[in-house]
């Protein structure tokens, strides 16, 4: 990883580290305050000259230096290691005192013994470090590394020129560029005559290519009055930029007196005089400022010439394109894989005779493959084989790692540098991490950021959890062209990407061991090679591997996921990972076949991530897990045949996340109220034996957020539990499940009215889940059932006793709405849908579900008639926006209401085993809608009218 963004996070748990509460007999032995304070002045001396360093690692390619940086990365680990190990030990310490107090018991001599000998440990420790600390900081003055403002590498100019012969699959992105040139449509900048492209994408994707193509397209040089080039990089320079303009557009003879002008306010007069009433393209090639007073100024200049005019940005970073307040944005892709082939052979069969390109061509397409679709890949890779003579050659090409060819860093990362050093160290270390994930990994953005989390990449602020700042960072690497491929949400959210396969190749280039991938192919003959911090092992079957694990003490990454088939260590395999795994702070143990973890696990003093997920033969977790202090996240999801958690699980204070989602068999959930830092917990178990859980457990854990499932609430037996599990407290909520479930005591009914009445959601809850509710037959469901403002998903099932349905078309945000086996409703009417007569005067206007558009009546076994009752000639609109209907297994409902029958916006018509249903209301209306699909079985009196079908 990189040193100085270690570097940088260690200086601030240095300033954290709790000195304060260090017992006397430590402070004679050795002073630890001074000891840390020597440290941290070393590393603030030795980060002064990181950045210098690192340059130089990478771009002299020089083995002492790297030795060098691989010594200081290890020693920050190693004292990252020892303030850990202090820390630890000194709130361990305040915890247990805590609970002796209330306990009120006396520290017995051995508890003060042994907590003051591990700080003894310590101590002398952190000074030995520090010794080893001192002769690596008097090395780096040998290297002559320049403090601080290290001049940047320099990026080549562009130019307007291109060679348009050698380009290849361009022609279909030349043309729209073109045609949002040469568009006079309205600009969406009112008031100017300024529009403005963006053209963004990762480093060598072809971005100023594609510039220079539009820049010299035939239609565009007739369109335009000016035509300006100018070459913008870092810094932005705002009188160099005016100055390029100026020079482009102004007479020859007055050149000279351009490039005299000293003041902006001055350029930026004459640059607007000279641009006005003119139509001009400019083009701002490779683009990096995100300072939006950087470019007002000059914007405001520029927007003076005549309406139509046009500035083209390429840019790597799409926040420069939003902050710039681009029009439009088009993001570049990469070539196809034929497209691809056809630069590759280009290039790498230059010159050579057919039998040679027959002969080379099939190996040729693969490593053309490998470079997938970026063009500069595919011109270095190229360039590269165009010196390869034999097919053998060729063949260890496509064997290598990209990153290990001798042509990759100077000619295919180069670029990529540019990006990398642009990034804060924060940033470039959570890049970094990356770099553990095979090759094509989906990375799901959530678990990324629990990654970061767990190894300190994130730091919280006063306004922000780190959770919120790891979101930040990852939506800054993905606006700066390091992620692709994105999966979102309905919101436009990303929840999934890629890397691409170059940009792996560059985070593996700059880590050079550091993080490593396993897959069942690459494990005979591997072997760590002592430096790797961050290891995966993927479905990995030889058992021999383990013994690299075992040698490798210095992990702080260790993922497994195994299949049956894959690795499956024994107990006493186990045993021995765990003793030698000091320094972990993952760890993913997906083995599916272990029904019990050893309690060494409990010695992984540094853990914070702890995810046994998908273990499908676990049964039990260790008491020992409650003895890891620092852990932030524990996933045992999954787990089908777990059958209680720890009885010590109060301890984990520290834990942000519970993810339990399918643990059903869990009868066993103490000390839940104590783990208020919890802000997911995925099941909430309540048994009937009065053993488990308690309802009200839950009263203090308000940062819980995203899904609650509450399972059991049929055991609950009064309503003070429900009052006291406060959920309407819990703001971060936005998915809850109550579910009640079978119970055996008597009269559960009218104690399950009391409880649900009781629990109150949050009002931002945006999906909601009620199964299993038994009530009397005429009962009012809750007012907080409607008041939910946020609500867009409700699903109602297994309510036996329900006979009425709540007002739900009072849900002003609701879009989907499930009911699911309510045996007992009969009908469903005015009361469904909120528009009581007494409730509204006749001249008001009206509106039940006015955002729903997916409805479903699953297994309704009595229902009978569905109509919504006469209300006179109000303005009344029901369901204006439904698209999807299902009706499934209602054997007794007769007919549909004419608000169904006439709607015109449902797309999708869904009725089976429903046989008594006709497409008549009682009024005799016909089904008369614009379906798209029609799906209907056993039905005896339907027909259809409709203009799609």
């Amino acid at each position: 990883m990189a040193a100085d963004a270690i570097v940088s996070t260690l200086l601030e748990n240095l300033a954290a580290i709790a000195l304060d509460e260090i017992d006397k007999e430590v402070r004679c032995i050795i002073n630890v305050r001074r000891e840390v304070e020597n440290i941290s002045s070393n590393f603030r001396a030795i980060q002064a000259v990181l950045e210098d360093a690192e340059r130089q690692q990478v771009e002299k390619q020089k083995a002492s230096i790297r030795d060098w940086l691989d010594k200081l990365k290890q020693i920050s680990f190693d004292i990252e290691n020892a303030l850990d190990e202090w820390s630890t030990a000194i709130s361990k310490s305040k915890l247990e005192k805590e609970e002796l107090k209330v306990c009120s018991f006396i520290p017995s001599p051995s508890f003060c013994f042994n907590r003051g000998k591990l700080l003894h440990r310590t101590a002398y420790k952190i000074q030995e470090l520090n010794e080893r600390l001192d002769n690596i900081a008097k090395e780096r003055e040998r290297y002559g590394f320049k403090e601080l403002n290290v001049e940047k590498p320099k990026r080549e100019e562009t130019t307007s020129l291109v060679n348009v012969e050698e380009i290849c699959g361009r022609l279909k992105d030349e043309e729209r560029i073109v045609n949002m040139l040469l568009n006079e449509g309205r600009t969406e900048e009112l008031g100017s005559g300024l529009h403005m492209i963006s053209i963004v994408g990762t480093g060598g994707i072809g971005k100023t290519t594609l510039a220079q193509l539009a820049f010299n397209n035939e239609k565009v040089k007739s369109h335009f009055v000016e035509k300006i080039w100018v070459c913008v990089s870092d810094p932005f320079d705002e009188m160099l930029i005016a100055k390029v303009i100026l020079k482009s557009v102004c007479p020859v003879g007055d050149k000279d007196a351009v490039e005299k002008l000293d003041r902006l306010e001055d350029a930026l007069q004459r640059l607007k005089n000279s641009i006005e009433g003119k139509k001009f393209l400019l083009v701002l090639d490779d683009v990096w400022t995100e300072q939006y007073g950087k470019w007002d100024q000059l914007k405001h200049s520029l927007s003076h010439g005549c309406p139509g005019s046009k500035i083209l940005v390429t840019t790597r970073k799409e926040n420069v394109a939003i902050t710039m307040g681009c029009n439009t944005i088009f993001p570049m892709e990469q070539l196809s894989e034929e497209e691809g082939w056809s630069l590759f052979s280009r290039i790498a069969f230059f010159g050579r005779s057919n039998k040679d390109c027959e002969d080379l061509e099939e190996v040729g397409k693969k490593i053309a493959r490998k470079c997938k679709g970026l063009p500069l890949a595919l011109k270095t890779i190229g360039g590269l084989m165009r010196l390869k003579k034999t097919v053998k050659e060729w063949q260890i090409v496509l064997d290598s790692e990209i990153w290990e060819l001798e042509v990759a860093e100077e000619g295919l990362f180069h670029p990529l540098m540019f990006s990398y050093y642009d990034l804060s160290s924060q940033l470039r270390q959570c890049f970094l991490y990356c770099a553990i994930f095979p090759k094509d990994h989906v990375i799901e953005k959530n678990k990324l950021i629990k990654l970061w989390m767990a190894h300190g990449f994130l730091k919280g602020t006063q306004h922000q959890d780190v959770e919120m700042v790891g979101e930040d960072y990852f939506n800054d690497l993905a606006m700066r062209s390091f992620f692709h491929d994105f999966e979102k949400d309905e919101n436009g959210g990303i929840v999934k990407c890629k890397m691409h396969d170059i940009v792996h190749d560059f985070a593996r280039f700059l880590t050079r061991g550091d993080c490593l991938t396993v897959e069942r192919s690459g494990i005979e003959g591997f072997s760590f090679n002592g430096r790797a911090r961050h290891v995966m092992l993927i479905n990995t079957k030889s058992s021999a591997f383990s013994n690299h694990i075992y040698t490798t003490e210095n992990l702080h990454t260790l993922l497994i996921d195994q299949t049956k088939n894959g690795w499956n260590p024994c107990y006493h395999d186990l045993v021995k990972l765990f003793d030698k795994l000091k320094c972990v702070r993952t760890l993913r143990c997906g083995f599916p076949q272990i029904v019990k973890y050893p309690k060494q696990i409990g010695k992984l003093m540094h853990l914070r991530h702890l995810d046994l997920s998908n273990n499908r033969q676990l049964e039990e977790l260790p008491e020992a897990v409650c003895d890891l202090y620092n852990l932030l996240i524990l996933d045992i999801s999954g787990c089908w045949r777990l059958k209680s958690l720890p009885y010590r699980m109060g301890n984990l204070i520290n834990l942000w996340h519970l993810r339990n989602k399918e643990t059903y068999s869990v009868s066993f959930m103490p000390k839940m109220e104590k783990l208020t830092c919890l802000r997911t917990l995925s099941l909430f178990l309540i048994q009937g034996d009065g053993k488990g859980a308690a309802l009200s457990d839950l009263g203090e854990l308000n940062h819980l957020r995203g899904k609650l499932e509450i399972n059991g609430l049929g055991n609950v037996r009064d309503e003070w539990e429900a009052k006291k599990a406060q959920l309407q407290n819990k703001e971060g909520l936005t998915s809850l499940s109550l579910m009640f479930g079978p119970t055996d005591r008597s009269q559960v009914s009218e104690t399950s009215i009391l409880v649900l009445k009781a629990l109150t959601p949050p009002s931002y809850l945006e999906r909601l889940e009620i199964w299993g509710f038994t009530n009397p037959t005429m009962w009012v469901w809750p007012s907080w059932i409607v008041s939910l403002a946020k609500l867009k998903n409700l699903e109602l099932s297994y309510c036996d006793n329900v006979e009425h349905l709540p007002p739900l078309g009072k849900l002003p945000s609701l879009e989907s709405l499930r009911l699911n086996w309510l045996k007992k409703v009969k009908k469903v009417g005015v009361e469904f849908l909120g528009i009581e007569t007494s409730l509204f005067p006749c001249s008001w206007s009206v509106v039940a579900f006015p955002n729903l558009k997916s409805l479903e009546f699953l297994f309704m076994e009595e229902w009978e008639q569905w109509d919504y009752g006469i209300r006179g000639e109000e303005d009344l609109t029901i369901m204006p926006h439904l698209s999807s209907l299902t009706i499934y297994d209602c054997r007794e409902l007769k007919a549909l209401p004419d608000y169904i029958l006439q709607n015109a916006t449902l797309q999708s018509l869904n009725i089976t085993r429903s046989p008594m249903i006709s497409n008549c209301s009682k009024e005799g209306t016909s089904l008369s809608l614009s379906l798209s699909l029609l799906y209907v079985i056993n039905m005896l009196n339907f027909f259809l009218v409709s203009n799609r079908l």
